[in-house]
């Protein structure tokens, strides 16, 4: 099984870990197609730095030609008070959550700044969502991208005792974490990994300097964000973890331990905006081949299951809510015919998620059917280690989800989407695509996982 493992010793933010996805192979291209398929005003710059006497690659984020800074830094120089008149003068129905992290680089055409409008009122996840989802990216990356978003953005309505849909992120600040969430995604899909493991994070300390104030560190949506991770401080009086960074770990990662037991293929480093005297500011990225006992385990994750009997649906309005259901983030969704009360027949509508997901997939069954409540349980899934791999047929490239169990492969299958979307744009049988697709993998040299 393969496997990268994310050392944290000077903490987690979103450009430290593009900087450590380049190191470790990922293309300097791909990010920056990302990036230009975003359509956002942005660019990546990347370069090589030094942090203490490691080499690292640093990727900096501009912004309508800006370069992007520490939030505290940011703060400092625009002045606290006219940082909370213009997140809050304009539409006081909405939290505005500012996400300054770092910086990077992107096409050469350089966009038109953001409106002034778009200054004032920021964007929602609902709208960056959607600038996601229409962008040119591989629909899994998408998935994980907004899970990310989503992530970071429960954690910021927790803490503001508001509704998710309320959050608005700071127009600059969310083209920033945008960038760093979607190419954090296309990334770490390109890495072709079967599980991202974490150490114990470094959080820093001191306080922070944020649009509502200043804060200590870790700082509010952090904490949240790292409920169940393990974490410490080594002293250093600076935010090591940033919000973003957080949910990023939070989405990818499910497992945390010491170095594993690994035959090491690739090493990157990621550098952090700052440089610390005597420690280096960088994240590593470690990736290669679990040995036998790591690799002997199957995946263990916690879901949350969602039911509800419905009676009194028309079957067209179901079939939409199956497809709302997976569209939001749902892991699997699914309808079992029933015999309810007075012998009616009905449909057990069941919906397997993510824990953090439940509470909007909930809302959704709620709003969508004529259900009056849904039944909701946490159980455990063992799964077997799985990865996408592309293939080449004469009509395009097909990705396959390949799954292991001990380092033989189980399961293989062709993803869907992929193989439809050529059959309609080519015209050819669906069957074809997907006969080829597989004839193709048959034939990829090293196949075990």
């Amino acid at each position: 099984m393969r496997i990268a493992y994310l050392d944290c010793f000077s903490g987690m933010s979103g450009d430290m870990f593009l900087g450590a996805l380049v190191d470790a192979g990922v293309p300097v291209r791909l990010l920056e197609e990302t990036v230009a398929a975003l359509n956002v005003g942005a660019r990546l710059e990347i370069s090589r730095v030094e942090r203490s006497g490691i080499s690292a690659t640093k990727v900096d984020v501009y912004v309508g030609g800006e370069k992007e800074l520490p939030r505290e830094v940011y703060w400092e120089q625009k002045g606290h008070s006219h940082a909370r008149d213009r997140s809050h003068s304009h539409d006081p129905d909405h939290e505005h959550v500012q996400l300054r992290e770092h910086n990077y680089s992107q096409e050469s055409k350089e966009p038109s700044p953001p409106t002034s409008h778009q200054h004032e009122h920021g964007r929602g996840l609902k709208e960056i969502s959607e600038i996601i989802r229409n962008s040119k990216i591989a629909e899994s990356a998408k998935q994980t991208a907004i899970a990310i978003f989503e992530t970071l953005g429960a954690a910021e309505a927790k803490i503001h005792n508001t509704d998710i849909e309320t959050i608005h992120f700071h127009e600059v600040g969310a083209v920033d974490a945008m960038v760093d969430i979607v190419c954090a995604a296309v990334g770490s899909e390109a890495l072709a990994v079967d599980e991202f493991i974490c150490s114990s994070l470094n959080v820093g300390g001191g306080t922070v300097k944020c649009a509502h104030g200043t804060f200590p560190v870790p700082a509010p949506a952090t904490v949240e964000l790292l409920k169940g991770a393990p974490v410490y401080s080594s002293g250093i009086q600076l935010e090591l973890v940033t919000p973003t960074g957080a949910a990023i770990v939070k989405t990818l990662c499910k497992t945390f331990s010491s170095f594993p037991e690994m035959k090491i293929d690739k090493t990157g480093y990621g550098a952090g905006s700052r440089d610390f005297p005597g420690h280096a500011n960088v994240i590593r990225l470690t990736i290669g081949e679990a040995q036998s006992e790591f690799a002997a385990k199957t995946s263990e994750q916690t879901i949350t299951v969602l039911e509800a009997n419905i009676d009194d649906l028309n079957p067209q309005v179901f079939g939409y809510v199956m497809d709302r259901l997976l569209e939001e983030g749902a892991l699997e969704a699914f309808g079992i015919p029933v015999q309810m009360k007075k012998n009616r027949p009905g449909m057990l509508l069941s919906v397997l998620c993510r824990p953090e997901d439940a509470g909007k997939l909930t809302n959704l069954i709620l709003s969508e059917t004529t259900t009056l409540g849904v039944r909701r349980r946490e159980e455990r899934r063992e799964v077997l280690a799985r990865k996408l791999i592309t293939v080449s047929t004469r009509w395009g490239d097909v990705r396959l989800k390949v799954a292991s169990m001990n380092g033989t492969i189980t399961n293989y299958a062709p993803e869907y989407d992929d193989c439809r979307r050529i059959a309609v744009e080519h015209h050819v049988p669906l069957k074809n695509v997907m006969q080829e697709a597989m004839q193709a993998y048959m034939k990829v040299p090293a196949k075990a996982g």
